[in-house]
């Protein structure tokens, strides 16, 4: 009977390389393995061509030989005694470690043996608008994972030297099949570290870190805002078996002002007048983060009109440039007046009221014809 093709066996194309290759094995040798087709003589069958067919094209002098001479070079008897021939006889307790090691070995594989990086840590500053507007250092305590000076982060102490675990031979794994796989476990013996620390360092219990306050200088830069973070290299905590450290992230707050809100690079605040500077124009101070500044009201100044003051807000850490300073003006009602101050204002109501309140008043008469117009349509 004639052998089936081995490319068309494992259904790829004759240039296919080594991952392709793997790949389609894989694949097919899954689909078709005896443990999961328990009674089912075709799937180990085919099992067996999947895997002969595998075996020879995964070696490039066998496939080379293949590519040239096809099947007559692998049959007992043929003239290229060179080369083993292929086993048909399957056992189920096969090791598809090397076949399946680097899809399965990534899951169970924490190379807890080696060096690792240390955590990444973040710290919350809170700060005022003023030091977030114009940048300042600080001082920090933190208290984090540190290299323990006693062993130099090698845990044993006295600088003595660390054997290698002989159960899992420094890998800090061992193998169980389970099925058809080989599944990886922490070794119980060193705990997964590869080794053995015969007499471990008193100050971190054989760790090679140690938990302690930490101080950091941070420069906080011009311009930062809220949730703005700012990134601290091999600040974090120290890596295990001398690893390096992690970062440490400091994320920014900043607090709520009495005075100025800010929304991107501009600053907003609300200005108080009374409504005689309102009505007459003045000058008046408004606040800045660098001091006062003069500001002219003109005359007839409506309550809720905003004045804008060119770069008077805050420098864009990004950009570089400088937002503005919005200054809202609310006309502010007097309270608390004195018999001379109330007729005073009775007087003035008196006179606009005599001198047609609507040329003095503009809002007020467009909104009571509105109102008027109104209830007129509701009536008709």
């Amino acid at each position: 009977m004639t052998k089936q093709d081995y490319y068309t066996i494992l259904g790829i194309s004759k240039s296919a390389n080594d991952q392709e290759i793997k790949k389609s094995y894989k694949k097919l040798a899954m689909k078709y393995h005896p443990d999961r087709n328990q009674g089912n003589k075709n799937a180990e069958k085919k099992f067996k061509e999947i895997k002969e067919a595998y075996e020879i094209l995964i070696d490039p002098q066998k496939r080379a030989t293949y590519d040239q001479h096809g099947h007559s070079a692998f049959n007992k008897g043929g003239n290229y005694s060179n080369y083993s021939s292929f086993d048909p006889n399957f056992s189920n307790n096969t090791d598809f470690s090397d076949i399946f090691g680097d899809v399965f070995g990534d899951i169970f594989n924490n190379k807890s043996s080696q060096s690792q990086r240390g955590s990444d840590l973040q710290y919350n500053m809170e700060l005022n608008l003023e030091e977030a507007v114009k940048g300042i250092n600080k001082e920090i305590l933190i208290a984090t994972l540190q290299k323990c000076n006693s062993c130099h982060g090698s845990g044993s102490r006295f600088g003595e030297k660390i054997n290698t675990c002989q159960t899992c031979n420094g890998s800090g794994q061992i193998h169980m099949r389970q099925g058809f796989f080989s599944v990886q476990q922490t070794c119980s013996t060193c705990q997964g570290q590869g080794k053995i620390i015969s007499n471990p360092c008193l100050h971190c219990q054989g760790t090679g870190r140690i938990k302690q306050q930490k101080k950091i200088l941070v420069k906080i830069p011009p311009g930062v805002d809220n949730n703005d973070k700012i990134k601290l290299n091999n600040e974090g905590e120290a890596g295990k078996n001398n690893g390096t450290s992690g970062d440490l992230y400091i994320k920014i707050f900043v607090k709520k002002h009495p005075i100025f809100q800010r929304k991107g690079n501009d600053l907003y605040c609300e200005i108080p007048i009374n409504f005689c500077m309102a009505a007459l124009g003045g000058n008046i101070d408004v606040p800045t983060l660098n001091g006062t500044i003069k500001i002219k009201i003109p005359p007839e100044t409506q309550s809720g009109k905003l004045f804008r003051i060119r770069n008077k807000g805050v420098n864009s850490l990004r950009t570089y440039q400088t937002g503005d300073l919005l200054c809202r003006v609310m006309i502010e009602t007097p309270v608390n007046l004195n018999e001379q101050q109330k007729q005073l204002l009775q007087q003035l109501n008196t006179s606009l009221n005599k001198h047609n309140i609507a040329s003095n008043n503009p809002k007020s008469k467009k909104f009571f014809e509105g109102v008027k117009k109104f209830f007129d349509d509701l009536t008709r």
